[in-house]
């Protein structure tokens, strides 16, 4: 039963997420997290220095108070406490609902009548209850949807492809063009799958439900918190550093399994991949989106900031569908490693 419950519980979940799509705002998991972000962000902007960032470096010779004064540890560690705060929380929330969810199943392989029959039942339901709780982490079906819808409202045109796109990017969508907004509804996905879909579930697989959970908040606490300087208004410079470090942890080896599963389905040059990576600010958003500019032979790129596989072509509306096309052969790669790797798991755990 431990290796069959959390292997139907993750197929379960993905088949849950393409019938129904996300559950209700008021009963979803990471807007309950969002909550508690926004409410702990309001508290903690409260209680920082000011609304303008102090960057480092400073100069090598400064006094000892400067260094401080440039590396600002009250904000950081603020920060880190309310952060450490709501993953508690969330955290041990699921280890309870998880603990109740084996308890339950072993009660009723106890109590029912019926040998054999009676752990099989409950193993089904242990494995319907567990989906349904790690569906909420998992977000495919809604990503997709939503690059798709991008390129339909860019076939509308190319204002309503901007005000779509705005829905899934942060940056400013007023002034790009029709290829750009392309670019970015690519980038997007291709970034989200590792965020959405491959992260939540290798961390599923290595350490249950509380691992996707705690991944979930993690990545939800970058979204909110992880800027670099003032966004809208409020200081991250400092304050949200500890968010922006553990999500870059915890997706170091996710980001790159997504970024090597493209390559190998579409037949990429890894040391290709590895350059073209590198060339983002962030240590691991390059993996995906560097793989599928390669995979599609297009250039994507954030104006000023970066510009991944130069050579490539602009995007057409049909690299948006073959984008999503080798994104789900991502996924079903995915799924089968996850599905070995539970198995070997259950082997070594007994």
């Amino acid at each position: 039963m431990s290796l069959l419950v959390p292997a139907l519980a993750l197929l379960l979940a993905l088949l849950i997420d393409r019938w129904f799509g996300e559950p209700p705002v008021r009963l979803h998991p990471v807007v309950w997290m969002g909550n508690y972000l926004g409410w702990a962000g309001a508290r903690l902007q409260r209680g920082l220095r000011g609304a303008t960032p102090v960057l480092l470096p400073a100069p090598i010779n400064a006094p000892r108070a400067e260094l401080e004064e440039a590396a600002d540890y009250k904000d950081f560690w603020l920060g880190a406490l309310y952060w450490t705060g709501g993953i508690a929380l969330f955290t041990v929330a699921t280890v309870g609902l998880e603990s109740m969810l084996w308890g339950g199943a072993r009660w009723v392989a106890v109590a029912v009548p019926g040998g054999s029959a009676a752990a099989w039942l409950a193993a089904g339901v242990a494995a319907v209850l567990l989906a349904l709780l790690l569906k909420p982490m998992l977000a495919w079906t809604m990503l997709k949807s939503e690059v798709q819808a991008v390129e339909g409202a860019l076939g509308a045109s190319l204002q309503a492809g901007r005000e779509r796109l705005s829905w899934l990017v942060s940056r400013d969508t007023t002034t790009l063009s029709e290829a750009q907004v392309r670019e970015s509804a690519i980038e997007s996905l291709a970034e989200n799958l590792n965020d959405s879909v491959v992260a939540p579930i290798f961390w599923f697989v290595l350490l249950g439900l509380p691992g996707a959970v705690a991944y979930r908040f993690a990545n939800t606490a970058d979204a909110m918190w992880g800027y670099k300087g003032v966004y809208k208004g409020q200081n991250w410079e400092w304050a949200g550093k500890w968010a922006a470090r553990v999500d870059d942890g915890l997706n170091w080896l996710p980001a790159r399994l997504t970024g090597l599963l493209l390559a190998l389905i579409c037949g990429l040059n890894l040391a290709a991949l590895g350059g073209e990576a590198a060339k983002t600010p962030s240590p691991n958003s390059g993996w995906p989106m560097a793989a599928m500019a390669l995979a599609l032979h297009i250039r994507l790129g954030k104006p000023g900031v970066y510009v991944l596989n130069p050579t490539g072509r602009e995007p057409v509306a049909a690299d948006v569908d073959l984008s999503v096309s080798y994104a789900s052969k991502v996924l079903l790669a995915l799924m089968l490693l996850a599905l070995i790797a539970l198995y070997l798991k259950a082997m070594v755990v007994g």
